[in-house]
């Protein structure tokens, strides 16, 4: 018995030491901690071997290699739906994505070697988990922005010990695993025991601290008396499981394609359904604000006396001196721009349309175009037809039987910021079209799908999501799942939702805990500076 005893310890001993086993270990079970597996407790522990890692290697390079392969693993474990959609597109997110997560590791390594100098444990676990979320909050601002891999997203399926996120925003769990974890390897490599006492109790308290933040946050929800408004809403949803590798969603032309979305609208709707949502690409092709297309789907709904929402790619003409800083046809005398939109019939004039404000990098847009182009001083290269589609920049929402819903877009609803915005205009539910089926049966559709849980919780607001292949459905504003469609299925449903104007804390006041953390951050940077000088 002592014997086994003391060969784990001797085996525990030889990976706490192994550089290259702690980082496929916590590369795996980073990939583990996201949908469909949900082991979320497991970035505690890849966390723990991070921090370990980045204490073990001898120098910033040796540190870069090592972690880059755990990063690699994480997101090739939870992305590889990605290079379905485009193989080389895909490989090249892995990589830049992995990259880019080896910048906050180094600065963690950095706070890590201030123990040295005196800080504190308490600063040095908040500098570690203010360094994080730092740098998951400056990567959704900018032309790469990537939310997929931030650490809440893993947590989207635990949504009973996640409430707290209406008062601070996801990202807020990002730094509750990232300190927590600090604070534990603080606790595991401490000199004296009652160094050590001290920050177990540390690392305890915290680990119930924002749970218990969540009992806070449904208290604030319950308790305000504008929770909802008078009247409930029944919506309708079609998930109509078109090909999106061919066109016209594999129907002959766009004719047969509407057919089939009026036949099985038609067949959902009730008396008292309001408004119907089809998904993303629902019209499959590029359509101006007034057309023989946009009027047959305004002379139905005209008909049916209902408002429908879907998606379509839209043309906007510009005159001369209106154009944008990149336009499409440029040399042809009549300039023009098409948009990844959703489109708002109403039956009793031209369409509203919301034109996406969140693209894909690469994928949709180019990043960066627009600076690209001013260094393209000679004009040699026709950016309108390389840049992709247009960016919309109006958080413009849809009205609807006195109330008021966006019609976000597929990758516009992975940004509480962007969607805040709405919310703020006015927004008294959301709706998510979305086409997932470029990846096939993998875990991308179920990942998207979970992350708009997040979106619940962080505004009240239930959430209605038609997905062309799935996954379609009803998210109340707790995040419980209400309906839930099947991947690859053709099916139609009506539920009714309550649309609410409460405003959460995080809705009112936007980002302000990851404000508060890069300001946090700063301080603690100089704190270490000054003590490791002293």
């Amino acid at each position: 018995m002592t014997y086994n005893k003391d060969r784990m310890t001797e085996m525990i001993r030889k990976f706490w030491n192994h550089a290259w086993g702690l980082s496929i270990l916590a590369g795996i079970f980073l990939g583990l901690s996201f949908p469909p597996f949900d082991l979320v407790l497991l970035q505690f522990p890849a966390f723990l071997f991070l921090f370990r890692l980045a204490e073990l290697c001898g120098n910033w390079r040796e540190l870069m290699i090592r972690s880059y392969l755990s990063f690699i693993i994480w997101n090739l474990m939870s992305t590889y739906w990605l290079m379905m959609a485009t193989l080389s597109g895909g490989i090249a997110a892995i990589l830049a994505n992995s990259l880019l997560m080896v910048i906050p590791l180094l600065m963690i390594r950095a706070l890590l070697a201030a123990r040295q100098s005196g800080s504190g444990t308490l600063t040095l676990a908040a500098g570690i988990g203010c360094t994080w979320v730092s740098y998951e909050f400056l990567h959704h601002h900018w032309d790469l922005s990537w939310t997929w891999l931030a650490l809440g997203n893993g947590w989207s399926n635990m949504t009973g010990v996640i409430q707290y996120i209406s008062i601070t925003g996801f990202l807020a769990i990002s730094f509750w695993v990232v300190m927590t974890s600090a604070l534990l390897y603080l606790t595991l490599t401490a000199d004296q025991q009652m160094e050590r006492k001290r920050n177990l109790i540390y690392t305890f308290s915290l680990s119930l601290l924002f749970p218990l933040l969540s009992i806070i946050s449904n208290a604030l929800y319950n308790g305000s008396e504008r929770l909802t408004t008078a009247n409930p809403l029944e919506v309708a949803v079609v998930q109509p499981d078109m090909n999106s590798y061919l066109d016209f969603g594999g129907m002959k032309n766009i004719d047969e394609l509407l057919t089939l979305l009026f036949e099985l609208s038609d067949s959902v709707r009730t008396p008292d359904t309001k408004v119907i949502v089809w998904p993303e690409n629902a019209i499959d092709m590029a359509i101006s604000r007034d057309s023989p297309l946009t009027r047959r789907i305004r002379d139905s709904v005209r008909t049916w006396n209902i408002d429908l929402i879907t998606g379509a790619g839209y043309v906007e003409y510009y005159k001369p001196d209106e154009e944008p800083a990149i336009v499409r046809g440029q040399n042809t005398g009549r300039s023009y721009n098409i948009f990844n939109s959703a489109f708002h019939f109403t039956g009793s004039q031209p369409p509203d349309i919301y034109k996406k404000g969140r693209l894909v990098p690469v994928v949709e847009r180019l990043p960066f175009a627009e600076f690209l182009k001013k260094m393209d001083l000679f004009g040699w290269i026709n950016w309108g037809t390389i840049t992709g589609y247009g960016r919309g920049t109006s958080a413009n929402n849809f009205r609807i039987d006195g109330h008021a819903t966006p019609a976000l877009v597929c990758y516009d609803s992975v940004f509480p910021g962007w969607i805040g915005k709405f919310v703020r205009n006015g927004a008294t539910f959301l709706t998510i079209v979305t086409n997932d089926g470029w990846w096939g049966h993998t875990s991308g559709h179920i990942q998207h799908f979970a992350y708009a849980r997040l979106r619940a919780i962080e505004y009240r607001r239930w959430i209605v999501r038609s997905a062309n292949n799935g996954i379609s459905g009803i998210i109340a504003p707790d995040g419980s799942i209400r309906v839930k469609t099947g991947f690859r299925t053709r099916t139609v449903f009506t539920f009714p939702i309550t649309p609410s104007d409460y405003l959460t804390p995080f809705a009112r006041y936007g980002n302000w805990f990851n404000w508060l953390m890069l300001i946090g951050l700063g301080f603690i940077l100089i704190d270490v500076k000054v003590r490791t000088k002293k």
